[in-house]
């Protein structure tokens, strides 16, 4: 019997097809390798940075509009051969909220801009930190800030103080139900403007804290209250956005105990709150005036917390502060923040003093 035959076109074209299929999936798979290559590690850029820099040399300002953003990014180089390596922008309610538009001031920092500052630090080897506070700080002189005034049931002193008269900043109540999920939302969209790996949460000078006319914080315990305000924050930013988080450290400090006062430290009782909240809380201390002796490092440090002091503008005070961080210098004494609040204009801050020489004191320290 004869063989059965096939036409040599039907066994060419189906060969031909066989190779094209083989060819394809191989250049598919060699484009897809190419990519995966190319595309960088998550976290990649911190991981770099965090090698690269040992020390935190840092400046703080409030960028809560595109105009302020836009001068910052020309000044990046300059601030960059400085030595300065970290970038704490304040924001607030000066943002472009989406899920809360109601929340905006009148001028703020669009997302597309906040985009291109982060990527502008970044391209300048400079760890770009926004800023939102956080509980305290919610009200200026006669201002109130948005989140109070669209919802009045946050506040810690509920119809009380018109004008903010007789204290110093409203606080929000830490125990309301539903102010975590408005806060959180606020500071998602943050965090993703910037495509930030850190937050800062202020949490400073809160003096508006279980209040007699809170009906939930009344009678409370302020270090338990303060605690609980932090530890929420904690929470979201690190336990689900899992990037750090950064507040300032004041009010866990005896005012009396270490000499502070009431500023720079606590007197209405939130101190012990430093023993109930998450220990990778990065602590930012700030201190403005020259002492002889800051002991609030050392007691942060035996904590177990990473510690970033922070000094303003006075030369004389950052250098006294400088020598005490070099002094109980270890893996988590984590260098100094240089803050501005408003003393210097962006084009000068490459030559302000006391940035000059904090870098002085810190740049050649990166050891």
């Amino acid at each position: 019997m004869k063989e059965p035959h096939n036409p040599p076109a039907l066994v060419t074209s189906t060969s031909w097809r066989t190779l094209v299929s083989s060819v394809l999936l191989l250049a598919l798979a060699v484009l897809t390798s190419s990519l995966n290559a190319a595309e960088p590690e998550p976290g990649a850029w911190l991981k770099k940075w965090q090698q690269q820099n040992p020390i935190w040399r840092g400046i703080q300002l409030s960028v809560a509009n595109d105009s302020t953003a836009e001068a910052l990014i020309a000044e990046l180089p300059k601030l960059a051969a400085l030595g300065i390596n970290a970038l704490v922008a304040e924001v607030d309610y000066g943002f472009a909220f989406d899920s809360h538009p109601d929340l905006r001031l009148s001028r703020v920092l669009t997302k597309p801009m906040a985009a291109r500052l982060g990527q502008a630090c970044r391209e300048n080897g400079i760890r770009p930190i926004p800023l939102f506070n956080c509980l305290g700080h919610q009200s200026w002189s006669k201002n109130t800030f948005p989140l109070l005034v669209k919802h009045p049931e946050f506040d810690e002193t509920p119809g009380q103080f018109p004008s903010n008269t007789n204290i110093y900043c409203r606080s929000w109540c830490p125990q309301h139900p539903e102010v975590n999920r408005i806060v959180f939302a606020l500071i998602d969209e943050i965090i993703d403007g910037f495509s930030a790996d850190a937050l800062h949460v202020g949490m400073d000078e809160v003096f508006l804290l279980a209040s007699e006319h809170c009906a939930r914080c009344k009678g409370g315990d302020s270090a338990k209250l303060f605690a609980k305000a932090v530890s929420d924050l904690h929470g979201h930013i690190v336990g689900r956005r899992t990037i750090e988080m950064l507040m300032w450290g004041d009010r866990f400090l005896d005012g009396k105990a270490t000499g502070y006062g009431k500023w720079e430290a606590a007197e209405n009782g939130t101190h012990p709150a430093i023993d109930l909240v998450p220990r990778d809380v990065i602590l930012c201390d700030w201190h403005y005036g020259k002492r002889a002796e800051y002991p609030s490092i050392p007691i942060f440090l035996e904590k177990g917390f990473r510690v970033w002091p922070s000094g303003w503008n006075k030369v004389e005070a950052t250098e006294a502060l400088i020598e005490a961080e070099q002094k109980h210098r270890n893996e988590r004494m984590l260098g100094h923040l240089c803050t501005t609040w408003g003393a210097v204009k962006v084009p000068q801050m490459a030559e302000w003093p006391p940035i000059v020489a904090a870098m002085k004191r810190w740049a050649k320290r990166s050891d």
